[in-house]
């Protein structure tokens, strides 16, 4: 199985980036791992929110093929300890799904387009964090969940 974390914009503070790069080299030992950004859209200030949701969503749908699961980190997606979202990667693991695709959002969210085709969302909390922030978290979470599967000392209940 490989795992896609697709964002809108790039990790701009080095101290995030550093974070993320420690644990995307942890997660090679178990899973085949791609970070891809896409660009933030330019000339925003003349078009609304809801334009922008629009040309962020047609980046975020040529990036992803029918076969791939979707899941949007959404804030009004279900929250999940680590434990059950390591069982959440475990079952796609040894299920049909190839490729799981997890997606960040720009600064106002997703698109109903992008909504409409997501199988699933995953909200990290019910805080809302910057969508900066959400790449590192959410990568220490996908460490997280591998350690947990296999048994290895990282995760303390």
């Amino acid at each position: 199985m490989k795992i896609t974390l697709l964002t809108v914009g790039k990790t701009e503070d080095s101290y995030l980036r550093e974070g993320i790069e420690k644990y995307v080299k942890r997660l090679k030992h178990y899973i085949k791992l791609e970070l891809l950004d896409l660009a933030e859209l330019k000339n925003t200030k003349a078009l609304s929110q809801d334009q922008q949701k629009a040309r962020e969503a047609e980046m975020i749908l040529k990036k992803i093929t029918p076969l791939d699961y979707v899941i949007l980190l959404d804030e009004k997606g279900s929250e999940l300890s680590s434990t059950q979202f390591a069982n959440t990667i475990n079952k796609h693991m040894v299920g049909a799904a190839s490729h799981v695709v997890f997606i960040v959002g720009g600064p106002y969210g997703f698109d109903s387009s992008v909504y409409q085709r997501a199988n699933n969302k995953l909200s990290l909390s019910h805080m809302t964090f910057s969508h900066q922030m959400v790449r590192l978290f959410f990568i220490e979470q996908l460490y997280r969940a591998f350690t947990i599967i296999k048994g290895e000392p990282y995760h303390h209940e």
